[in-house]
């Protein structure tokens, strides 16, 4: 080899600033293009002809080589959405870098016309192109490129100031000395025509990230603020091509180590030995737009894409790619509701799920989920994001190490996996298949740099899959099935180092996986270990994860010992896998406690115990400090810092680690969720322990508004009652009662100054509304099972709880020695099974409270509470609602008729009107059918006194909370819901002002608050038509439906009938029949009602109808020699009015 192919910057050395070539291909083929058009101008303009000077036809030039620049260059924010995150801002994105370019290769790139970060006027721009650089630039260049020593304030310097000392920790090689070192090293490529394509000789891509971003990311300082003013700094001109030369592959490898990647030339067979902690080296698996091409990920395939001006538009366009980190939390104007029901806070949190610390410092954002919603919480201001998306509740979750995609899975039919872009909210990919079964995924995991993500299903044989989300495709990469042997794998981790390298264990089994990505197999092993391999008791496995310096992997066990497993032979090369072995080669017995927390961090392992304390390991597992002195619950999850600490000069306040030299203990920052469902949030320069949120670790089913604050109660099976200000997010006042006294149920009195409380052992409370203290001396427990339902009276006088015993008990306030005092009146079994509801009206005429129950059993009763005296609780009236479906829920009707009702919904999807008085049944009509039943049913408050006829209802059923619009008339476009709580909603409440409903889920321990929008409900109904087009659809086939046309052939049937069939009359036909011809219609439609069920279906409709009433008014003053007529008789038959007429 030639001297000058041994050292390629000699021969950059001897070129001339004139040699540069001033434009690509491209350029110089439309420049001669647009010459031979000004050379046939002229032949065609003999007239008038001007001779142009040479300073003239070069400026000519030089504009227009510089619009043809501009017009080829590509705007940066046009890459693909996916490019800045995946492949520039993630510390240790899979990036392959090719120092043996091909000819074609480096054609492809030259053509892409990428823009430079820094650019001057077209004037200046055009200059350098056409080499005619100042010499005094192109002299300084070239001597800092020679290797030279650089004159006073080069961009050397600059750049040796900003990225400050490079560390060594990052790729465990020493670091270059200087930068002056690598732009003297040889390089192997010509001149640059810009820094951006000396990038993409080292990186194989355009960088997306200003140099600002990289400097600050890799050295922790400040950069400077463009490469312009670093060169502007250190000669006082503008760059040219001969300092972009300076970038070479010798200037990468020197970014690698600022960047913390080891840049060596990646060749077809790798050996890696068990001492190796280099990350290997992967490409690209997403599709980066530049332009012209992008790189699919394949063996160093590029493929040709063109854009239209409208793709490009669209891409501009792009929320993912232009929304910042910190825009979610921006405060943004109001956008107008489309849904009658909007999301606006939650309460609770998943606890069995992991919690994330998405950012800190400025902005400390936690990561977690409710119920089927994620949440983005922003803790400093106190504001919540919701990611809505899943239909079933969610199972697993999982962050990349950038923290800006999410990956989301739950369980149930349908089930799905997401992938959000925490930037913006937007969810990027949605998997819809991903178990076809509907078993639900079990664990998730997520590569560094968020290119691959891996699924384990919930069944019996579980299958694992490994899906490229960021390729537009609906099958994973590849899969395997385990056998049942291997447990119920419930958590999977990729190698850091190694992307086709996977662990996950079971409680008893651990399973390792070698991805074969170039045949798309998945190769598992599953290593034997019991107590007999160490001779002592292993315990169950909690997590595991990969070893940051050896070949090993490391298992915490809840005996507090750490198996280690050992990875032999080390992988020979990435594309023909030989398959791994793995072996427990060691036992380490760490503490005496339960290791329930496994992770790695800043090159220490952290373990969290039961006992709630955290310890720190180096990678000989020895311990270097521990936090034991917070006295937390047992430890379900630590999440550290994305951003590396930096420590701010004497100001630090760290702890001194447990090594003899007693150094500073230097940590990111980290959120710890615990088991009893707290979140707390370490900061580690000065150990200030902080929380997050303190929630319910059980069940919740006991809610309730204040009657004219915006306060909601609620309570916990474990005890915790909670009162919130629903309109500032903040809480109130809490109360944690003994243990062993869950809350069951909760009641304000209208006055808002008590508060009653059922438990779940029998007991109730009533309590100061405030304060939360007892109003009572003592506690009544007069109830022998959980007290599911309680209410107040509205004039405050009473209270009545229901249990599960089918009892009813009433309590009463009397006057003790000149003070109120509560008081224990009677209770009765009135009831045989659950009572669904309990609630206090009025009487009619004289104010007096009543007190009415509903029950399984059909049986609506009402109490005699005059006649209420100690011990002695009677009954004042049954009556049985229904004969084959079951009563649900029962609410009073709201005063937009003459009569009173009682509304009653049963299981039969049925809505029923009782005149509130005789307990008679006046009207049945279909109710809102969203899959299950109504289980509770609420009238929303009037707005005003000017819409007191302009009434709604609010219903929760199984898994869903909705409204309808009264008065009830089966009209199905009057209704609206949505899902809520998808493993079931035990309890709803309304705001005092009707602008909240919420709901409790039970199980899932959270509260939803849902602000209700009345106009997108009462345009959803005028969209839906008037008078019987909205009722059509409820008909098989609707209008045009053969069921339909049958109907209209017997009411034409039926007027026959009713006119005789042997007239010779004029037909008359009408769209009204006669009633007494409506049971042979019910006979001809398949449904036979009995003689006394047409007569009282009969007299009923007749008897409350307006027409009726006109015809029974008008009988009664008609004198016996009248005429009637037809309708007239039959009237006055069906009412019994006039006998045998």
């Amino acid at each position: 080899m030639s001297d000058k192919e041994d050292n390629p910057s000699e021969e950059v050395k001897e070129k001339s600033v004139d040699d540069i070539p001033s434009q690509d291909p491209e350029s110089q083929r439309k420049e001669s293009m647009e010459k031979e058009d000004g050379e046939l101008k002229e032949t065609e303009e003999t007239e008038n002809t001007v001779e142009t000077s040479p300073e003239e036809v070069s400026e000519s030039m030089a504009t227009t080589t510089s619009q043809d620049l501009q017009s080829q260059s590509v705007p940066e924010e046009n890459e693909l959405i996916y490019s800045e995150a995946l492949t520039t801002s993630s510390p240790q994105s899979s990036l392959e870098i090719s120092s043996e370019k091909s000819e074609e290769t480096e054609k492809t790139e030259k053509s892409r016309g990428i823009s430079t970060h820094f650019e001057e006027s077209s004037e200046k721009t055009a200059t350098e192109l056409s080499g005619q650089a100042p010499i005094e630039l192109s002299d300084e260049v070239f001597t800092e490129s020679s290797g030279q020593p650089p004159v006073e304030g080069s961009s050397d310097e600059v750049f040796t100031e900003s990225s400050g000392q490079v560390p060594t920790e990052s790729t465990g090689e020493a670091p270059t000395e200087s930068i002056q070192e690598a732009f003297t090293e040889s390089s192997e490529h010509g001149p640059a025509e810009s820094i951006e394509e000396a990038f993409i000789d080292w990186l194989g891509e355009v960088p997306t990230e200003s140099f600002e971003e990289i400097f600050t990311e890799s050295s922790g300082q400040l950069a400077i603020e463009s490469p312009e003013e670093g060169f502007t700094e250190s000669s006082g001109q503008l760059p040219t091509e001969s300092a972009q030369e300076a970038f070479t592959e010798s200037a990468g490898q020197a970014f690698g180590e600022w960047t913390g990647q080891t840049l060596q030339e990646p060749s077809g067979s790798t050996d890696y030995t068990a001492d190796e902690t280099e990350a290997p080296f992967q490409k690209s698996s997403i599709r980066v737009f530049e332009g012209t091409s992008s790189y699919s990920g394949e063996e160093g395939h590029f493929e040709e894409e063109h854009y239209s001006p409208k793709e490009l538009s669209v891409k501009q366009d792009s929320l993912v790619y232009f929304t910042k980190e910190d825009d979610l939390f921006k405060e943004k104007t109001e956008e107008a509701k489309i849904y009658p029901l909007n999301l606006t806070w939650c309460y609770g949190w998943n606890s069995s799920l992991p919690v994330y610390n998405m950012r800190d410092e400025e902005q400390r954002v936690v990561l977690y989920t409710c119920s089927h919603t994620v949440v983005l919480f922003d803790v400093l201001k106190n504001n919540q994001f919701h990611l809505q998306g899943h239909s079933n509740v969610i199972t697993c979750m999982a962050v990349s190490e950038d923290r800006r995609w999410i990956a989301t899975a739950d369980k149930g039919p349908q089930c799905l996996v997401i992938v959000w872009d925490c930037f913006s909210g937007i969810p990027v990919h949605t998997i819809f298949d991903s178990c076809p079964d509907g078993n639900g995924i079990k664990a998730i995991a997520m590569t560094n740099d968020a290119k691959f993500i891996v699924t384990i299903d919930d069944q019996t044989f579980q299958k694992v899959c490994i899906w490229r989300w960021t390729v537009d495709t609906e099958t994973p990469a590849c899969s395997v099935s385990l056998e049942p042997d291997c447990g119920i794998q419930d958590y999977i981790i990729f190698n850091p180092a190694n992307y086709r390298e996977l662990v996950s264990n079971s409680k008893t089994q651990l399973v390792f996986y070698e991805w074969d990505e170039a045949k798309g197999i998945l190769e598992i092993s599953k290593p034997v270990l019991t107590e007999k391999t160490f001779n002592k008791i292993v315990g169950k496995f909690s997590q595991s994860v990969f070893h940051f310096v050896t070949r090993q992997v490391l298992s915490a066990t809840m005996e507090g010992k750490l198996v280690v497993w050992d990875l032999h032979p080390p992988p020979r090369s990435y594309t023909s896998l030989e398959k791994l072995r793995i072996k427990a080669c060691k036992l380490v017995h760490l503490q005496q406690d339960s290791l329930t927390v496994l992770t790695a961090v800043d090159s220490y392992f952290v373990t969290g115990d039961i006992r709630g304390h955290i310890r720190f390991y180096d990678y000989k597992l020895s311990l270097v400090n521990w936090y034991s002195q917070f006295k937390l619950s047992p430890i379900k999850m630590l999440s550290f810092s994305k951003d590396p600490l930096v420590p701010v000069g004497d100001k630090s306040n760290f702890p001194s680690d447990c090594t003899l030299p007693g150094d500073p203990f230097m940590v990111r920052n980290f959120i710890i969720g615990t088991s009893d469902a707290k979140v707390f949030h370490l900061t580690t320069d000065g150990t200030k322990l902080e929380e997050v949120l303190i929630e319910s670790k059980e069940a919740i089913h006991a809610i309730d508004c204040h009657p004219y604050k915006p306060l909601i109660a609620i309570g916990a099976a474990c005890g915790l009652l909670k009162v919130w200000n629903y309109k500032k997010k903040m809480y109130v006042v809490s109360r944690i009662f003994e243990e062993g006294l869950g809350i069951q149920s909760l009641a304000f009195n209208l006055e808002g100054f008590l508060l009653g409380a059922g438990f779940t052992e029998g007991t109730v409370y009533i309590m100061d509304a405030v304060s939360l203290k007892n109003e009572a001396p003592r506690p009544f427990k007069y109830s022998k099972g959980s007290v599911t339902l309680i209410t107040f009276s509205h004039d405050s006088q009473f209270l009545a709880t229901a249990d599960i015993h089918f009892t009813v008990a009433v309590y009463k306030i009397i006057i003790k020695d000149g003070e109120k005092v509560w008081e224990y009146l009677a209770r009765l079994h009135s009831h045989n099974k659950k009572i669904q509801s309990l609630m206090f009206g009025v009487q009619q005429d004289n104010n007096e409270p009543r007190l009415l129950s509903l029950g399984k059993d059909r049986l609506l009763i009402e109490y005699d509470l005059v006649n209420c005296h100690r011990d002695h609780l009677e009954i004042l009236d049954i009556h049985r609602t229904d004969q084959e479906a079951l009563p649900n829920c029962m609410v009073w009707y709201p005063p937009i008729t003459r009569e009173s009702f009682l509304l009653i919904c049963n299981t039969g999807y049925k809505v029923k009107l009782f005149n509130s008085t005789t307990k008679m049944c006046r009207k049945t009509l279909i109710g809102p059918t969203y899959g299950s039943p109504i289980q509770q049913v609420l009238v929303l408050p009037p707005k005003g006194t000017d819409d007191l006829k302009d009434r709604y209802l609010a219903f929760i059923n199984k898994d869903k909370v909705g409204l309808q619009i009264l008065p009830v008339d089966g009209n199905p476009h009057k209704t609206s819901a949505i899902i809520c709580h998808p493993d079931g909603v035990s309890k709803m409440t309304l705001s005092y002002d009707g602008t909240y409903v919420f709901t409790a889920g039970g199980d899932d321990h959270t509260v939803l608050q849902w602000e209700i929008n009345l106009e997108a409900l009462e345009a959803a109904v005028y969209l839906g038509g008037e008078d019987l087009t909205p009722f059509y659809g409820l008909l098989d086939g609707g209008r045009e439906g053969e069921f339909y046309k049958e109907l209209e052939d017997y009411f034409y049937y039926s007027q026959l009938r009713s006119q005789g069939i042997d007239t010779m009359e004029t037909r008359k036909v009408s769209t009204h029949i006669s009633l007494s011809e409506l049971p042979f219609v019910m006979r001809a439609i398949g449904f036979y009602p009995s003689e006394e069920q047409n007569v009282k279906s009969l007299k009923a409709v007749w008897r409350f109808s307006r027409e009726c009433r006109i015809i029974a008014v008008k009988l009664e003053g008609t004198p016996v020699a009248h005429k009637f007529t037809d309708e007239e008789t039959e009237a006055h038959k069906l009412m019994g009015l006039v006998q045998g007429l």
